[in-house]
């Protein structure tokens, strides 16, 4: 099938581009190159540098690209850029989906995958894992955005049978996260480590995060093809691990010997985050399989081969 990835050239777009290319697919990308690079995209792939929220761009490619499924993980993802300026966020969030969603009916997509976020739409979790039915609280605009752009799905689907599937996310991590963006503390940690640089943690370092290794996810992706239909679905391990605990285990596998500096805690922080994961294992038969010692292992050794 034909499948358009927006920020096909970002972590998560640029290896589900990868995964899809490898098993038979046609692959277009569009990304604006803001925080997506030309390296990353397969040269296999078609490449339009162009921004979502261009409509005429994106409705003279959709007709000419004739696309089977949109897979949609163009986005602004910094949630204190949202919180510092809450209209860019939505500008790109809510009106960039909006702008895809109007193509997706006009030139008859059969189906989007859509990049939500767990971590920032149940806002506080406690002691159980939220399930997708549990009340969404996100904290964030970011947060806000992603929710709205799934009652948007629900609404494109409702009246016009548009199929979709929404992937809540936890903190996915792996080869090829940017360092430099403000979400990736894997990355962030391992390269200033292996540049024997000093690491600040916010608050006490004891928040809760669900570390899903990209591998996992893009499983995800790849089943979501031809599994899910107007479903919302986490994705993540169900298990927590707090960015202490992260930084002991980055620092052992980089040889690192500083100790971190602790800094006072950001605007929306969310103190505890985890998804409950059984409906991906029900309805896409997905299993995390890679842990987060052997996924740490993998993301190390990439930053450690790209220096």
């Amino acid at each position: 099938m034909k499948i358009l990835v927006t920020g096909g050239a970002g972590f998560i777009g640029s290896s589900i581009v990868d995964a899809y290319i490898k098993a038979g697919h046609e692959v277009v990308v569009i990304d604006n190159l803001s925080h997506g690079k030309l390296k990353n995209i397969n040269n296999k792939a078609k490449f339009y540098k162009a921004d979502i929220n261009d409509s005429k761009k994106m409705e003279e490619i959709f007709s000419l690209e004739k696309i089977d499924v949109l897979n949609h993980h163009a986005a602004q993802i910094d949630v204190r850029k949202s919180v510092e300026s809450p209209i860019f966020d939505a500008q790109g969030n809510i009106l960039g989906t909006l702008n895809l969603l109007q193509n997706c009916v006009k030139y008859k997509t059969k189906k989007i995958i859509f990049a939500s976020s767990g971590g920032a739409i149940y806002g506080e979790c406690g002691e159980n894992p939220p399930g997708e039915d549990a009340l969404a609280s996100p904290i964030s605009p970011y947060g806000i955005t992603k929710r709205v752009g799934e009652i948007y799905l629900e609404y494109y689907n409702r009246t016009y049978g548009l199929n979709y599937l929404a992937f809540r996310y936890s903190n996915v991590y792996g080869p090829k996260q940017d360092s430099s963006a403000e979400g990736g503390v894997v990355a962030i940690f391992t390269q200033k480590m292996l540049n024997n640089e000093e690491i600040d943690i916010f608050s006490d370092g004891e928040q809760l995060r669900d570390y899903v290794f990209i591998e996992d996810v893009v499983k995800a992706d790849l089943l979501g093809l031809t599994k899910g239909i107007n479903e919302v679905i986490n994705i993540g391990t169900q298990n927590t691990t707090s960015v202490n605990e992260l930084f002991n285990l980055v620092a052992k596998l980089t040889n690192y010997n500083k100790k971190p500096i602790y800094r006072p805690a950001r605007p929306c922080e969310i103190k505890k985050s985890l998804l409950n994961i059984e409906k991906a294992k029900k309805i896409l038969g997905l299993q995390p399989e890679i842990s987060l010692n052997e996924g740490l292992k993998k993301t190390v050794e990439y930053f450690k081969q790209s220096r």
